[in-house]
């Protein structure tokens, strides 16, 4: 019998739209499934959450909407866009789960950092652009993907597993980390400043990237490495 690969839970966006329904990017499986793993998703309202956890090698926190402001403290802004208050409330509570399981390889994309972040403590700029202006673009309107470079520091998770210090990045977002939650190490930055990943020193395995890397795996050897990198710490806990 063939062995299989460990399993990733990915969160889903949603509850969204009429009737209400769970959906993600196929990017996000196809980057897990040619590292080598199986890949499973976690929607809110689908169970208990240390069952969830049981089931799974690794977990990733996706991308999507923007997290509802009261949740961080935050007020109201004309750019807040595809909130959902039960995704919120499920994944900073998933979150918090699997920072407490130190066998449990963690990685939060773009708004999965982000909720890394709220699940800590922290909070987010509301739109980068009134904040940081226009030197990087992080996104370009109305809403959709562009590219620019980030930097990341020596002597951290995210230098080691990708062995560069600046590299391209598919980047589509419009807030960003204020400030950090407790415990996280800003670890990359773009040339604004924005901050660009984190890792959770308190944990083996614990990182968030505010770029989206499952976008570029299909062209870029780089940025499989991240994945790679996921799916060899989930396989030995697996």
């Amino acid at each position: 019998m063939r062995e299989r690969g460990p399993v990733i839970g990915i969160t889903t966006y949603g509850p969204e739209g009429e009737p209400p329904g769970f959906s993600l990017p196929v990017t996000y499986v196809e980057a897990v499934a040619q590292a080598g793993a199986v890949a499973i998703l976690l929607s809110a309202g689908s169970g208990i959450l240390e069952a969830m956890l049981d089931l799974v090698d690794g977990l990733i926190l996706s991308g999507g909407g923007d997290i509802e402001p009261a949740v961080y403290g935050g007020g109201d802004h004309p750019t807040v866009y595809s909130v959902s208050r039960e995704r919120d409330n499920f994944e900073i509570e998933l979150a918090r789960l699997a920072l407490a399981r130190p066998e449990l390889p963690l990685l939060g994309i773009c708004r999965g950092m982000q909720i890394l972040n709220v699940a800590l403590g922290g909070d987010l700029e509301m739109h980068l652009p009134e904040v940081r202006g226009e030197t990087v673009v992080h996104r370009l309107p109305p809403r959709e993907p562009t590219y620019h470079p980030v930097r990341v520091e020596s002597d951290n998770l995210l230098e080691r597993i990708y062995g560069r210090a600046e590299f391209e990045v598919c980047s589509w977002h419009h807030q960003g980390v204020r400030t950090l939650g407790s415990g996280l190490r800003p670890v990359a930055q773009a040339a604004d400043g924005v901050i660009e990943g984190v890792v959770y020193e308190e944990h083996p395995f614990a990182v968030g990237v505010q770029w989206h890397p499952e976008m570029q795996v299909a062209d870029d050897p780089v940025q499989r490495l991240l994945f790679e990198a996921l799916i060899e710490r989930a396989r030995s806990k697996g």
